[in-house]
């Protein structure tokens, strides 16, 4: 019998499937396949950022650093290192995200929600006679008669949009169509072989994110996101709210720039889905309450001063029309409910898609972003805040930081005096990203190149000074042709440990406020762009989570996307997400009395708890 030489490999959940021949690492048939797998060493199995699971079929046996990187248990379960790991038989091999290149990250953000499809909408077809001298019956009146006689409805309404355009559409489709319904009301009427179409929206402070959905299936048929406009009249909201105080002309255009990003997203998702944005019949959009108001034209002036109130917290309809969105005129913009005044709709569908508010262990559930909202839930009950933790950790403020493009670095690990690292696209590199600058940060506390305070040690290779403050020197300038080299600076460190102090001391006082401790914590939820690309060991390293078993975590992408989806697609998850918000106790961070001195402990650097305000070191 021939020996076989060739194994089927399964990469799951990113669906790639195709030939590994037995001389080749699971690595490098990631990369035939084009999954993205990090390796900052280039698979000589240091770095330990290629771990996978193999979920069935046969590897070769653990290389010694596989031992070093994994218990004997999680062996048994079956985790190795790809550049490590050869196969032996035909495998199917889960990547989990913390091991995936950003590109590839993006790609699972986009997985399907399991949820049975129960619209608000109804799409209906229609035939009709056409009018003549004998019968010279309205428009509007003959597609209501043929949609109640056709299809046994009382529809007495049509939306004056579609009144607007009904007689040229049904003439020009030989009075064939489709009537869209939405309680009672006809909001709609396409061609009669267009598709029923959803628009989901995370509209965020820094970037904003659409899915396009069918809405008779639940299918996603494409996504996209893109930089929010509004960056250009301040990066963080309360500058966004202070211009809109000032004048009220700049509400109009932080409105008219909100709706020119949805209207730009949907006119790609449409084009690359082959449909087209009058399709739309319905779209949902989440945001926090600021991102809220300001697309709703709402007062904001509230939201920054004490007690910090919402002008509306309940959900809301909106005509697609008013808003001046290029989708039928009166299909619905439907907006989940707001919690408090920094924390809104896109927490509560965050909490929505990730089930945290059924769970019954104690849990954390953050979205880290510019804004970072943080939900404790215990004994059945939510208690939420907010943290103003800043760009910082998405590049902003950090002299060579930038987003997640080709060039920026990624992953980073110091040995010795050596730096590793890798780049989106493994391009040269150009600055560096969220999740790099987060691993530069703890391997430079690790490597003790900087202490718990943060400071830069003169003594180090790498250190230099320049222009009057030390930096540690990550890329050099004979590795970039001549180019400046790419720095770390110690102002950077600084706006490092604002951003990381503000995420764990929203996490300590919704533990002390709620008698709970961090060892009653079973499981650490973490949402986001940002929050899905780090790797939480770093995280844990620098004290910005807390010192926890590194399989409490769990990284769910822009699950505030997700819970969009999911009341886009289902009417149970919009009542759903209306009783989450009803359950959430807000906590306002500065107002208690232990915030502070809590704070001031969580800026340091390292493994510890907080203990009334006092930190205690973790070996």
């Amino acid at each position: 019998m021939k020996q076989m030489t060739a194994f089927t490999i399964d990469f799951e959940p990113i669906g790639r499937r195709g030939n590994c021949q037995k001389n080749e690492s699971l690595l490098a048939c990631a990369r035939q396949f084009g999954v993205g797998i990090s390796s900052i060493c280039g698979g000589e199995g240091i770095c330990h950022s290629c771990k996978v699971q193999v979920l069935s079929g046969t590897v070769s046996k653990p290389t010694p650093n596989e031992h070093e990187a994994f218990t004997s248990q999680e062996l048994k379960d079956g985790w190795r290192l790809a550049c490590q790991a050869y196969p032996t038989g035909d495998c199917k091999i889960a990547v989990p995200a913390e091991s995936m290149t950003t590109p590839q990250r993006v790609q699972v953000e986009g997985l399907e929600v399991k949820v049975t499809p129960e619209p608000s909408v109804r799409v209906y077809r229609l035939q009709l006679a056409a009018p003549s001298l004998e019968v010279p019956q309205a428009d509007a009146d003959r597609l209501l008669k043929a949609l109640n006689q056709q299809h046994k409805l009382r529809c007495t309404r049509i939306d004056i949009g579609a009144l607007r355009t009904i007689s040229d559409q049904l003439r020009s489709w030989k009075w064939k169509s489709q009537a869209v319904v939405r309680n009672g009301k006809v909001i709609a009427i396409l061609p009669p072989k267009s598709r029923q179409l959803g628009l989901a929206i995370d509209l965020g402070t820094t970037k904003v994110a659409g899915y396009l959905v069918d809405l008779s299936n639940g299918q996603t048929l494409a996504a996209k996101g893109i930089m929010n406009p509004q960056i250009s009249y301040g990066e963080d909201i309360i500058s966004r709210i202070t211009r809109v105080v000032k004048s009220p002309d700049e509400g109009v255009r932080l409105q008219k720039l909100a709706v020119d990003a949805i209207n730009e997203l949907s006119t790609d998702l449409c084009a690359e889905a082959g449909a087209k944005p009058e399709e739309i019949v319905e779209a949902v959009v989440v945001g926090n309450t600021a991102m809220h108001h300001l697309l709703l034209r709402l007062p904001v002036k509230q939201l920054v001063l004490s007690p910090f109130v919402p002008a509306v917290s309940q959900a809301l309809e909106v005509k697609a029309g008013e808003l001046g969105l290029n989708i039928p005129p009166g299909a619905c913009v439907y907006l989940l409910p707001n919690i408090a005044g920094f924390v809104g709709a896109d927490h509560v569908a965050m909490l929505l898609a990730t089930d945290a508010w059924q769970t019954k262990e104690t849990t954390v559930a953050l979205d880290i972003g510019t804004n970072t909202e943080v939900s404790l839930i215990y004994k059945g009950k939510i208690a939420t805040t907010s943290c103003a933790s800043g760009p910082a950790f998405e590049g902003g403020h950090i002299k060579y930081g930038m987003r997640a493009a080709t060039g920026a670095i990624e992953r980073l690990r110091i040995d010795g005096d050596k730096i590793q690292y890798q780049t989106i696209d493994g391009a040269p590199p150009v600055g560096i990203c969220g999740s790099g600058i987060l691993d530069t940060l703890a391997q430079l506390y690790v490597a003790k190149i900087i202490d718990e305070g943060g400071r830069i040690m003169n003594n180090r290779p790498r250190v230099r000074a320049y222009k009057g403050q030390r930096e540690f020197i990550l890329v050099g300038k004979e590795e970039r042709s001549g180019k400046p080299a790419i720095t770390i600076t110690q102002h950077d460190i600084r706006e490092l440990q604002l951003a990381k102090a503000a995420i764990r001391t929203g996490i300590q006082v919704l533990l002390e406020t709620s008698g709970c401790s961090e060892d009653d914590i079973k499981e650490v939820i973490i949402a986001g762009a940002f929050g899905n690309y780090i790797d939480v060991a770093s995280a844990v390293a620098i004290g910005m989570l807390p010192s926890l078993p590194l399989n409490r975590f769990r990284q769910v992408g822009n699950a505030a996307g997700m819970g969009a989806k999911l009341a886009l697609i289902s009417l149970k998850s919009r009542t759903q997400a209306g009783a989450i918000a009803s359950r959430v106790s807000y906590i306002e961070l500065a107002s208690t009395p232990s915030f502070q001195p809590t704070f001031m402990q969580a800026s340091y650097l390292g493994r510890y708890r907080i203990i009334n305000g006092k930190r205690e070191e973790i070996d």
